[in-house]
């Protein structure tokens, strides 16, 4: 009895451990952000050499208080108010786990620790960076998480008590209750977060003052990693608006979208660009800005979800307290750092030069393209904001606004994807390139005439994206097979050519192969998708582009912790049947907040929609429900292209040379030692 009564103390105090764990957390932290770098100015190994250990402690400490919040949630320990907040006992197992995140201390608590995942891993596989480098680097790392750690003991404390602790919890928010938001914020955390590593790297490689073919090849993996995190995380954000929202789109180019957006638009220019800095010794200062930007950008989306200047179905908080505190950390973050690089910039060699007919020219063109396009999404989400800060005005920046910007400025840059790795670095032939993209020209101007024969009367740009992206995805399986010399007609050398291509290699492939696909989706679903909206009764039906939506029935459902209305629809084409959808309007218990359950039927070229509203009176007086359908065109594009994006970036971190930890030659190895030391 005494052992069980043990036992059940230890349980009790969990909270109370969590939060001594980020404390001790946050000791280390400081350990580790100042000792390691000292030790690198003055050349002292053993403090250099601490830098790992204390990487390593600090990601126990603070994944055991990450722990302690989940077993808190899991177990329905309502004396934690953030448990209270959002959690309740009826709430199935996995919206408990997702409710650890799906709040403003929780989900800091989750970025502290993907903070910490990527300091681990840079010290248990960073073996062959120079010694200088990886002290600094986890340096510099560990005092962006004292930044975090202090915002959360002192304004977001996750384990603060509730005395008496109420008997039930107010239940997570219930648009946050889909199998989506279970797994986009971890992914989208190790994106945004993932590229505090190379902003990390890039502030140490700063204070050494040494960019070179090296330091880029180390740093890749990791851009790679996060950008390929990133990707996923932004994909399930908006297959989860598609599909729990019951508004049929996928993208509102809301500030929060736009702020997980930016970030991925400059890794990808980082991307591009650090590879330069490898092959050619060029783009050194230009890259390491980018390695500065690319956090910098998710630093701001973690502002404006928090801050509460901003009311989003993504905002977290609307404390001015807890924004003042994140806006001071962004400008040390993001200041010292770009104060550093003006200081070392004219120190910067340009490196080899080279043609701006090349391939390198090719790549400077891309980032020019893709930091306007960036700039362009940062003006229409923040100017909304800014005039109603100064003036009290208030304006929507919407869809419109990015089409005639953001996708002007995006066509010339996928028509360059497809042409670039065609030209040679340093200098490149564009005639040369532009014929063996012959057949792609052709492709792309079929595609167009298609678009225009299958709509004549829709938005101009719909026939011209999809000319572009076709362009690309033709040119991308061209340069494939011009790789593996598919034309020779020696097929057993065409064979073993393909087996020993490069991961890396295939996974620039489909990397642009899965753009293109998305690009196809996005086009098809903006231009051509139809809905209609009516109230009917059971046995009525809707028409919508040759389908037959038959309303059968609606009935109570019952869910773990809601009551809904569950509608069955039967569609039809030309008699034949295609598709069963049952809709669902919910109400939750505990929130009595009304949600809707989208019904989708996808196919190859188009996904059938359909939603269920409130109880309505039709135009002859009779009662009904309002129901909306939606004819999707190509809309499943644009999830397989992301999932091929994604596969792109996970087989190119499977390649030997660039996946995370590669071992070098040892001379290498040596040598980068002594020029550090």
């Amino acid at each position: 009895d005494h052992d069980d009564e043990s036992h059940d103390g230890v349980a009790l105090m969990i909270p109370e451990l969590g939060h001594f764990a980020l404390i001790l957390a946050l000791v280390m932290a400081l350990a580790q952000g100042s000792l390691p770098i000292i030790g690198a100015a003055r050349g002292i190994r053993p403090w250099m050499q601490l830098a790992s250990p204390a990487a390593l402690a600090q990601f126990l400490f603070v994944a055991f208080a990450f722990l302690a919040l989940v077993r808190a949630f899991v177990t329905s320990d309502f004396s934690v108010a953030i448990v209270a907040q959002h959690s309740h006992s009826d709430m199935p197992l996995i919206y408990k786990v997702a409710g650890t995140w799906g709040n403003h201390e929780g989900s800091l608590l989750l970025w502290v620790l993907i903070l910490n995942i990527f300091g681990a891993l840079v010290a248990v596989f960073g073996a062959n960076l120079p010694p200088r480098l990886k002290a600094r680097t986890l340096g510099v790392q560990a005092l962006i998480s004292v930044g975090f750690l202090l915002f959360l003991l002192l304004t977001s404390n996750p384990f603060a008590r509730l005395d008496p602790a109420p008997f039930e919890g107010d239940e997570l928010n219930p648009l946050l209750q889909d199998p989506g938001l279970a797994l986009h914020p971890p992914m989208l955390y190790l994106g945004y977060v993932g590229f505090s590593i190379v902003f990390s790297f890039a502030v140490a490689a700063l204070i050494d003052g040494k960019i070179d073919a090296a330091w880029a090849r180390w740093v890749r993996p990791w851009c790679l990693l996060s950008w390929t995190f990133l990707t996923g995380g932004i994909a399930l954000g908006s297959w989860w608006a598609y599909t729990e929202l019951g508004w049929g789109g996928w993208w509102f180019w809301d500030p929060v979208e736009n702020a997980s957006f930016m970030p991925w638009l400059i890794g990808t220019a980082l991307l591009h660009s650090a590879l330069v800095v490898e092959k050619r010794d060029s783009l050194k200062a230009w890259t390491i800005l980018l390695s500065i930007l690319a956090f910098g950008f998710s630093l701001l989306g973690t502002f404006l979800v928090r801050s509460g200047i901003i009311t989003s179905v993504h905002a977290f908080a609307d404390d001015p307290t807890r924004g003042i505190f994140i806006l001071i950390l962004l400008a040390i973050a993001i200041g010292a750092p770009l104060t550093l690089f003006a200081l070392r910039a004219p120190s910067l060699r340009a490196g080899g030069l080279f043609a701006p007919i090349s391939r390198e020219g090719a790549m400077v063109m891309n980032n020019l393209l893709l930091a306007v396009m960036t700039a362009t999404v940062l003006f229409g989400t923040l100017y909304p904001l800014l005039l109603e800060l100064s003036t009290g005005k208030t304006i929507s920046v919407g869809a419109p606004f990015y089409m005639w910007t953001f996708c002007i400025l995006a066509m010339p840059l996928i028509l360059l994807m497809a042409v670039g790795p065609f030209l040679g670095w340093k200098r490149g032939d564009l005639k040369g390139a532009l014929q063996r993209l012959a057949a792609a020209g052709i492709v792309a101007i079929l595609g167009a005439a298609i678009a225009l024969w299958i709509r004549f009367d829709g938005p101009l740009l719909a026939p011209i994206a999809m000319a572009v992206a076709l362009w690309l995805l033709v040119g991308t399986v061209i340069e494939w097979l011009e790789r593996v010399k598919a034309f020779s007609g020696n097929w057993r050398s065409v064979a073993n050519r393909a087996r020993h291509l490069p991961r890396a290699a295939y996974g620039m492939s489909l990397a642009h192969a899965g753009l293109a696909i998305a690009i196809i989706g996005m086009t098809g679903s903006a231009a051509w998708k139809t809905e209609q909206v009516k109230v009917v009764q059971p046995g009525q039906s809707v028409m919508l582009q040759g389908y037959d939506f038959k309303l059968e029935s609606v009935g109570p459902a019952r869910g773990e912790n809601y009551l809904a209305d569950r509608a069955h629809f039967v569609v039809t084409r030309d008699g034949d049947f295609v598709a069963d959808l049952f809709p669902e309007r919910r109400q939750y218990l505990v929130q009595p907040m009304p949600t809707t359950e989208a019904a989708i039927h996808s196919s190859f070229l188009a996904d059938l929609y359909a939603v269920i509203g409130e109880p309505a009176q039709s135009e002859d007086g009779a009662g009904g429900w309002t129901v909306r359908v939606y004819h999707e065109p190509m809309v499943p594009w644009i999830w397989f292209g992301a999932l091929v994006m994604v596969l792109g970036g996970l087989t190119s971190l499977s390649d030997r040379r660039y996946r995370v930890g590669a071992p070098v030659k040892p001379g290498a190895v040596q040598i980068a030692a002594k020029v550090q030391a």
